[in-house]
């Protein structure tokens, strides 16, 4: 073959990488599937194939682009609940040193075995015997009388757990998909304040702004508070946020710290400009086509290295916290429509109060971690009801739900995403299903994952509901 031949041909082939790769990184759209045109087979009653596009709860354009509160209005909101310290704290409210009877106390309480049968996958069920080696790694025996409060950053999405293994345990129900020793999970670019660390050196017990837990070292990257004062002013001041379910770095040969790093909806990160980085090169990449970052990553000795990292200019980014909308409510939600549940942010998901937590992180507003502390702080406007009281007196506010509504019930919330033939439908991230279709007959089985359900079939909702929150 001739060297002229071999260059058109070269050419020719790049024209086609080029385009699919320029096609399999455009924007997404939802499809229908063509097969549930005519027939969608669904075991929920009330739902379509219709209900699962963003446009057919897009109806009002002039209603659903109106500013509800705006983004100054929500970080003020913030900085109340962080102000009070109820369920928010900020890593850097520590003070240098605490009482080793303090951090005692907080690991306690936040590392008790429980007074429930726990059982193993495979059945064995855990004793005072079993529990015994996660007490030993907690090493309480080795907390200083004032011990010194360390200060860090989360490098790579990592699970913050109940003792320090990543141990699966069950309940008696044996259900897989529920890990006892799960808590929450913590993102790049999340503060911590360091409170201890286990005997192996392998875990930290610490707080990150609303929940305290043990995280692997491996994930964790120290630092002073000088540095993550800075390091948390530029997030602050000058951001990249990320605003789809899931954003990654660029692939990069050179630096695998930096290298397709999972970055989920919400997490911010220090912006820096093509100007300010003054290099038209990072790692053999041209940084024109896409944003830089200040990444954190962590040396072999542990510490904080914050490095440029790429992310593709076709990611799902914003550099403002997105207007608060019920069109971008409803968007924000359907890009994790489909998503695996995940309790406590597990099998690299989420769970229902992640779902609303991460959603409103784009508008600007931080939520406490549970359903139950989410239920009863008091921003927003809440409408709650006495335990008993009856669901007829209950359904004239189901009918003036308004998008964006948060309901809670006992270990769960929903969002309520509008009115279908005048009946109300939420989105939530759900493991269980059970509800009474309109022959009276119950409907059990499985969702376990972001879905879309009809309210009213959902008999114990409603029962259970104890609190509406507006935040309006």
């Amino acid at each position: 073959m001739t060297l002229r031949v071999l260059l058109i041909s070269g050419i020719v082939s790049c024209l086609f990488a080029c385009s699919a790769q320029q096609h399999s990184t455009a924007p997404k759209t939802q499809l229908s599937d063509p097969k549930s045109q005519s027939s969608f087979y669904s075991n929920l009653e009330g739902m379509s194939e219709q209900k699962l596009q963003t446009s057919h709860w897009l109806q009002s354009p002039t209603q659903n682009k109106r500013v509800i509160l705006s983004t100054e209005e929500l970080l003020k909101i913030t900085e109340q609940q962080f102000a009070q310290q109820r369920y928010l704290k900020s890593p850097l409210s520590y003070p240098d040193t605490l009482s080793g009877q303090k951090i005692t106390s907080l690991i306690e309480k936040a590392s008790t075995p429980s007074k429930y049968p726990r059982f193993y996958p495979d059945g064995t069920p855990l004793t005072e015997k079993e529990y015994q080696p996660y007490i030993d790694e907690m090493a309480l025996d080795s907390v200083n009388s004032q011990q010194k409060v360390q200060f860090a950053v989360v490098v790579k999405r990592a699970p913050m757990r109940k003792f320090p293994t990543l141990d699966r345990v069950l309940n008696s129900g044996m259900d897989y998909d529920i890990d006892r020793f799960q808590e929450t999970g913590a993102f790049p670019g999340e503060n911590l304040a360091v409170l201890h660390v286990s005997r192996s050196g392998e875990w930290m017990f610490v707080q990150n702004y609303h929940y305290r837990a043990w995280i692997q070292s491996k994930y964790v990257a120290l630092t002073s508070r000088q540095t993550l004062e800075q390091f948390s002013k530029k997030q602050h001041d000058d951001f990249l946020m990320v605003t789809g379910d899931k954003v990654f770095t660029t692939f990069d040969p050179y630096d695998k710290s930096i290298s397709e790093v999972q970055l989920d909806m919400g997490v911010k990160l220090p912006h820096i400009s093509h100007q300010e980085f003054e290099k038209f090169e990072l790692n053999r990449h041209n940084p024109y086509t896409g944003y830089i970052v200040q990444l954190p990553t962590r040396t072999d000795d542990g510490r904080l290295q914050l490095k440029p990292a790429l992310i593709a200019r076709s990611a799902d980014v914003a550099f403002e916290y997105l207007p608060y909308t019920e069109e971008n409510i409803i968007t924000q939600a359907f890009k994790f429509l489909g998503e695996r549940y995940g309790w406590g942010h597990d099998f690299n998901g989420r769970d229902c109060t992640g779902f609303v937590g991460e959603i409103y992180k784009t508008f600007g507003l931080l939520m406490p971690r549970n359903s139950s502390q989410q239920g009863v702080a008091e921003y927003g406007q809440n409408q709650t009801f006495e335990k008993g009281t009856a669901v007829s007196e209950k359904l004239p506010y189901y009918n003036q739900l308004k998008v964006g509504d948060l309901l809670y019930l006992p270990g769960h919330v929903a969002m309520f995403l509008g009115y279908s033939n005048g009946q109300p439908y939420i989105i939530h991230d759900v493991h269980g299903l059970g509800y009474e279709n309109s022959q009276g007959e119950k409907v059990s089985g499985i969702l376990n994952g972001v879905s879309i359900t009809p309210l009213l079939p959902f008999k114990s909702y409603l029962k259970s509901i104890y609190n509406i929150k507006s935040i309006r």
